[in-house]
């Protein structure tokens, strides 16, 4: 038997349950009705930040960029491709660092482009600095989270 996993809307922010075995089968959200996985990264402010990470069962990977950093400009199509590779296993998203200090400041950003892996609500790692290739990103993240167990029952 297949189990479920609360899944965070990218557009209207409410909480779906989505059939494990369905997440590669383009789910939607019950509520808008539009797609769960876009393809490419979520862009959060501190509230869409905190509800993804309270209320979704995926990892939930996040840039921490400014638009006025270079590095973070050069990561980004990169960060792009790397969505497509890891959703719907994931949740990839950015936040911008200038429109939300207090959570960068209470997360202890202190350089960027940072990434961060969340899981179960908890960081569970953090890199600074640009990584410029898609596959780089998506392995870092991947090799990060625990592999889930399977659902038994």
């Amino acid at each position: 038997m297949t189990g479920t996993l609360h899944v965070v809307c990218p557009t209207c922010q409410a909480t779906n349950r989505v059939r494990e075995d369905q997440l590669g089968s383009a789910p939607s959200c019950g509520r808008c009705k539009l797609a769960l996985f876009l393809g490419k990264p979520v862009e959060l402010d501190a509230a869409g930040f905190e509800r993804h990470l309270a209320r979704s069962e995926l990892p939930l990977l996040v840039d921490f960029w400014a638009p006025w950093c270079g590095p973070c400009r050069t990561m980004a199509p990169a960060y792009e491709q790397a969505a497509k590779l890891l959703e719907p296993s994931f949740r990839v998203a950015k936040v911008d660092t200038e429109r939300a200090q207090d959570l960068a400041g209470r997360l202890n950003i202190r350089s960027i482009p940072t990434l961060a892996v969340f899981f179960h609500g908890r960081e569970v790692a953090r890199q600074p600095g640009a990584l410029t290739r898609p596959e780089q990103i998506a392995q870092w993240a991947r090799i990060r989270v625990p592999m889930r167990q399977p659902s038994h029952g």
